[in-house]
Order: C-alpha cells, then sequence, then structure tokens
C-alpha cells in the first residue's frame, strides 16, 4: 500500500503557482467548461464560476442555450460558446477549441446518455493539452467504459477524474461499500493502471497518481454533500490546470481550498444551511489557508 501524504497547508503552499504583477489575461491561461444541459445549467454556473476564481485569465462556457442563458445572466465575466447539436459539427469545433485552450472540463451537469458524450471525450482525450472527467462523463455502459480506459492510458498529460462513489463504483465494476472500504488501495490501483489522476470523493477525499503516490485530505463536512459541490471543485481543477499546474498539484490544492472554504462556509453559516453556491464566497478563506493570497507574495 501506498504511503499516505497528508493534503495539509504545508505541502500545498509549495504548489503555489506563479502570479506575475505584470501578466494580463492571456498570461494566466484560458479554460473551457463544458458542462450543463437544459435541465442542469447550474453545474456550469458553479464550475465556471470556481474557474474564474481560481485564477485563471479566460473562462469559455461551451454549452447549450439554456445553460449559456443561465450563465450570461449570473457570470458575466465568462465567455460563451454554443455546443453544436450536430456531431460533425460538434467534433470539428471542439478540436479547434482544444487547440486554443490550456485546459477543458467535461460532464458537469451533461446527462450520461447525452448522444455525443463518448465521441467528444474521445476528441478532448485525444486533443486538448490538459483534461478534467466529470460527472456525465464518468457514467458510461461497459463497452464505453472500456474505451475511456484505453484513451486515458493513451495520453501523455494525465487526465484528472473526479468521481464519487457511486461512479468509481462503476467505472470499477465494484459495489459501492467495496469501495467505501478500499477508498485508499483502488484510488491508487486505479491512477497507476490507466495513468491519470483519480480524485475520488467521500466523506475524505483520495487523490491517486499515476506514480502510485496518494494524498488524502480528512476532515468529513456534511454540508459539502449536497449537488453543486462537486462542480465548484471539478472548476477549480480545471482554474489551476489552465494557469500551468502539474494535474496532481491542481487536483491537490483544488481539494484543500475547495475544503477550507466549506469548512469556513460551516463554521460561519451551518453545515445544515450552507449552498454550494457559498463556497464561491469563502474561497478567500481557502487560499489564505493554502497561503496563496497576495499578501503572501
Amino acid at each position: 500500500m501506498a504511503e499516505i501524504i497528508s493534503i495539509d497547508s504545508e505541502l500545498i503552499s509549495g504548489f503555489k503557482p506563479e502570479r506575475s504583477s505584470e501578466g494580463h489575461k492571456n498570461t494566466f491561461g484560458l479554460a473551457v467548461i463544458c458542462a450543463g444541459s437544459e435541465y442542469m445549467t447550474g453545474a456550469a454556473v458553479l464550475a465556471g464560476s470556481a474557474a474564474l476564481r481560481s485564477g485563471t485569465g479566460l473562462v469559455k462556457v461551451y454549452s447549450e442555450p439554456k445553460t449559456l442563458n443561465a450563465v450570461s445572466s449570473i457570470e458575466p465575466c465568462a465567455l460563451l460558446e454554443l455546443r453544436p447539436d450536430n456531431t460533425a459539427e460538434l467534433l470539428r469545433k471542439t478540436a479547434a477549441l482544444c487547440e486554443k485552450a490550456d485546459a477543458f472540463l467535461i460532464g458537469s451537469g451533461m446527462p450520461s446518455d447525452y448522444k455525443d458524450m463518448e465521441a467528444l471525450t474521445s476528441v478532448l482525450l485525444e486533443k486538448a493539452k490538459n483534461v478534467v472527467l466529470d460527472a456525465g462523463a464518468l457514467t458510461c455502459k461497459k463497452d464505453v467504459l472500456g474505451r475511456l480506459k484505453e484513451r486515458l492510458n493513451l495520453r501523455q498529460v494525465p487526465a484528472v477524474i473526479t468521481p464519487h462513489i457511486g461512479e468509481f463504483a462503476r467505472l470499477t465494476g465494484l459495489t459501492n461499500s467495496e469501495v467505501t472500504e478500499n477508498a485508499e488501495e483502488l484510488s491508487v490501483s486505479f491512477a497507476k493502471e490507466h495513468n491519470c489522476v483519480t480524485v475520488l470523493k467521500s466523506y475524505k477525499t483520495y487523490v491517486g497518481t499515476p506514480d502510485g503516490d496518494l494524498y488524502v485530505y480528512d476532515d468529513p463536512n456534511s454540508g459539502l454533500a449536497k449537488g453543486g459541490s462537486g462542480d465548484v471543485l471539478a472548476g477549480l481543477i480545471t482554474g489551476f490546470l489552465a494557469q500551468g499546474m502539474e494535474p496532481y498539484k491542481a487536483a491537490c490544492s483544488a481539494v484543500f481550498i475547495h475544503q477550507k472554504a466549506g469548512r469556513a462556509a460551516a463554521d460561519d453559516i451551518g453545515a445544515r444551511y450552507m449552498l454550494p453556491t457559498d463556497l464561491l464566497n469563502y474561497l478567500p478563506e481557502g487560499y489564505q489557508e493554502a497561503s496563496w493570497s497576495e499578501d503572501d507574495d
């Protein structure tokens, strides 16, 4: 079993990305958020807002019309890009976006039966510089799952996957209880076997790497056990990747800052009452805990 490395302030402070006072919006990367659907527009809002608050220079939400309308009304700082319904046009446009984007998120708020999910994910895994797979991108049939694993293995830069226990159970063919009981070992073994950074979300968060390292954050917070919390985490990871961070560093940093924001929200307004939208307002506390605030420069 791999040595357990605690995701704490000492670790994360060393991952702080450079931020030149002479930089401009193109200095700090472009994150593309392929998220949201007609009845889950909020996922794109949360992920896009979190990416913007990660420090990345530009965030583009790539989605269908109702989601883009929701984003434009709530988060005016995000760029908008219509996701074509025609498959051929979708794949051409996505490949072109991969040439410009520094990091790409796919799956948050997207249904698992989205007709072009496999084709879209395949293009990203082949062409995108950095990829985060979340939610709908991880919930697929057995034959699709096999091909997804093959494409993960072919990447030079490991993708980051962000499953919760149920999604990881489907990825591994195990039961929820088996995943929960063996989360440490499984998060590492999956990452090594499939060349990805695995962010397994439970009451603890486990980050496994292709090199066999295991990072763990252990501070259970029931306030985060609400739909939308994972979208904020996925957006943060994508934003950090867009700024040039290594995948495991981006994942561990996002976990720490997300969790610290959640702890601050729970302590201030209550775990029962807090919402995933509150996490965005408490991110400054997370950055301070990580020694990433401007005062630390």
